[in-house]
């Protein structure tokens, strides 16, 4: 293994588990973020059991589960009525002892694998960016924003969907494009009776996911037109109207309480995914959402950043070649990635009415069998 220091740039949940996961391989790991102040919005995300798996396999599950809450089941309801139409559980990939999946606070879960990170030796530079990169073949000359530079043996980028590295490899890569819908968040209280996530299909598409024993948050995805702005104050009142389209009546007790403007998180759907080419040039590689932005209706955008890494790390511990070891990556990662990123795009257009219908159910299921295959 002869790849000297390894520099990752985006701290964030796929660079993280990309550190994690080379450190326990013996690399070297530098890590670089942007904001200075290395902060995550605090709403909650949705791991399935996939990532249950991996975080077990980076050492962190037990510490992940202390500020998580861990579930089985997922019930899908359709309609104004709410009637339910499907209850389905996922495996228990770690084993009978853990949940299958799990709600998670954004800030929790970068705590974990950020404290994981550290602990393990990794140097993690904030509110830098990469100006210049050189590589000569044989290593990766980097500058930075504030004027200092390094070599590296390699770099990642994993600085998401508006990513700087993806732009350096791949100047005329296609750029990220607004789907058509918003996805809203907002913590609530957690009534005791929720167990599992909630899906609600129908005029409101929304959902109920619980997070820790007093939390849980609530989700929506609306069709809005392209160029909307939000302001913050009056967003509350922007939520409750949107969820208020027909709800089902289990979510009306939740919507009267979307009240605090600075609590509500929203962000349209944007995609780009670089499905017929590279992820990689030289001695650059790109994991994530660098390369593979999706939508959140297979609820897997996280965990198949999170696989990248793991595998990613795998392939660079088995090859001294950048070329064979990127390659190799990328061809592990491409049929569950298609499957994921395709379809959620599949279904947020079925839901807006510009594609074909899509059956949800069929879709679950097979997104479980997928997943629940080693990466």
């Amino acid at each position: 293994m002869n790849w000297e220091t390894i520099l990752i740039v985006g701290g964030g949940i796929g660079g993280l588990t990309a550190a994690i996961a080379m450190r326990r391989q013996g690399f070297a790991v530098d890590i670089i973020e942007r904001d200075p102040d290395w902060s995550v919005y605090g709403v909650g995300i949705t791991q399935q059991m996939n990532v249950i798996r991996a975080m077990n396999d980076i050492g962190v599950l037990d510490d992940y589960l202390t500020m998580a809450t861990g579930y089985d089941s997922t019930t899908i309801f359709v309609g104004p009525e709410g009637i339910e139409k499907t209850k389905f559980e996922t495996p228990k990939l770690a084993g009978p002892n853990y949940p299958s999946n799990a709600g998670i606070r954004r800030p929790h879960l970068q705590k974990v694998l950020g404290d994981k990170a550290l602990s393990l030796g990794t140097n993690v530079r904030l509110g830098l960016t990469v100006t210049a990169l050189n590589d000569d073949g044989a290593g990766v000359d980097v500058t930075f924003s504030d004027g200092s530079s390094a070599r590296y043996g390699a770099v990642v980028g994993a600085d998401g969907v508006f990513s700087q590295m993806r732009e350096t490899l791949f100047p005329d890569a296609p750029q990220p494009r607004y789907t058509g819908q918003w996805v809203w968040r907002y913590n609530l209280p957690r009534p005791a009776d929720l167990d599992g996530m909630k899906v609600f299909a129908g005029p409101c598409n929304a959902g109920l996911v619980p997070m820790t024993d007093e939390l849980m948050y609530i989700f929506l995805v609306t069709e809005e037109p392209d160029g909307m702005f939000l302001e913050q104050e009056g967003s509350a009142a922007a939520m409750r109207a949107r969820a208020s389209k027909m709800p089902p009546p289990q979510l009306i007790p939740w919507i009267a309480q979307i009240k605090d403007d600075s609590e509500v998180v929203a962000r349209p759907l944007k995609v780009v995914y670089l499905q017929d080419q590279d992820w990689h040039k030289g001695r650059v590689v790109l994991l994530g959402d660098a390369v593979h932005t999706t939508t959140p209706h297979l609820a897997q955008g996280a965990g198949i950043a999170i696989e990248d890494a793991l595998v990613l790390a795998q392939e660079m511990a088995c090859s001294d070649a950048p070329e064979i070891a990127f390659k190799a990556y990328r061809d592990r990662r491409l049929e569950r990635v298609d499957h994921i990123t395709l379809n959620s795009i599949r279904i947020g257009e079925a839901q807006m009415g510009i594609g074909e219908p899509a059956d949800i159910e069929t879709l679950n299921a097979q997104t479980i069998q997928l997943m629940s295959q080693p990466i």
